[in-house]
């Protein structure tokens, strides 16, 4: 599989790219402590599924998948808490929220497909 067809991949990088660019005009204090964190787990949904895709072993694969889903998960704390202390609109965190549920059961069914070919 190439990467650059690998729909949960492109699907976790638009989300990268969407939470990026409203981290990018919060204030420093605001970006220093939730921002960082938020980008840093958004970013590694789509960092840890490309490690996987690039390793031998079906089990490293599944492994790295298994990392991005907590990253996955990581970053649904983060959008709460920005929603909480009021750094994103409602609209804004249903928009990510949804991102996030969908990026969820399609990354679950391709777990569940990584494994031995018989």
């Amino acid at each position: 599989m190439k990467l650059e067809d690998f729909v949960i991949f492109n699907l976790s990088m638009d989300l990268g790219e969407k939470v990026y660019s409203e981290v990018i005009k919060w204030n420093y204090f605001d970006k220093d402590t939730i921002g960082k964190q938020f980008v840093r787990a958004v970013d590694s949904i789509a960092a840890n599924l490309s490690e996987g895709l690039g390793r031998y072993h079906y089990k490293e694969r599944k492994n790295f998948s298994y990392y991005s889903r907590g990253s996955l998960f990581e970053t649904k704390t983060w959008l709460i808490k920005a929603k909480n202390r009021q750094l994103i609109n409602e609209e804004l965190f249903s928009d990510l929220l949804n991102n996030i549920e969908s990026i969820g059961i399609k990354l679950n069914r391709y777990i569940q497909t990584i494994g031995p070919k018989s």
